[in-house]
């Protein structure tokens, strides 16, 4: 998962009270790569896994007519059990997961993490591994509904202003600048 250990301490040492939210998107990712280890190393022995990659990847709705029923060939159980087909369908549950009320959404975790390791799919097991290091910090986003999707674009623009200007002077200039670029402050000055 992108949750760098090094991420992880400098937010626990700044903020010792505040929860770590983990963003439903960065654990989606998560899943998508399972899914797609899983078909690339089926697909040695499977050839009509080939050129599916955007098959498995993409989200339902956005499938063409085509697609999706290249897919419902793919998943249909005839097929001899593909497991790139029992990684999707692991994968459609977590996204199941991610509207559930909060109530519901421990219970239904560990029943998709026990399901998920039990897979005997060993990239969509170590997504469940990581999920469970992670069971707080995804189960308080149900609680706050607040992801790090924001200040990853709040550091994005930081991190691009940096480049930009090709280093400055003094810590206090960068804050500045850093306000300038992210605050979006309107000064209204005469023209």
């Amino acid at each position: 998962m992108d949750m760098s250990a090094a991420y992880m301490k400098g937010a626990r040492e700044a903020f010792p009270e505040a929860g770590i939210t983990l963003d439903r998107f960065h654990v989606q990712r998560l899943m998508n790569r399972a899914v797609d280890e899983v078909r690339r190393q089926e697909r040695k022995e499977r050839p009509e896994l080939n050129r599916t990659r955007y098959l498995w990847l993409k989200r339902r709705g956005k499938l063409t007519a085509s697609q999706r029923r290249w897919l419902g060939e793919l998943l249909d159980p005839s097929r001899r059990g593909l497991k790139t087909a029992l990684a999707y369908r692991i994968k459609l549950a977590f996204e199941v997961f991610r509207d559930l009320p909060p109530r519901l959404a421990a219970t239904y975790l560990e029943k998709w993490c026990s399901w998920a390791a039990e897979s005997g799919l060993q990239p969509v097991i170590d997504a469940a591994k990581t999920i469970g290091k992670h069971w707080d910090g995804i189960l308080l986003w149900f609680r706050s509904r607040i992801g790090n999707g924001m200040i990853e674009g709040i550091n994005s623009l930081v991190q691009a202003a940096k480049a930009r200007a090709r280093g400055y002077r003094t810590t206090e200039n960068f804050i500045t600048i850093a306000y300038l670029v992210c605050g979006k402050l309107n000064f209204n000055l005469p023209t």
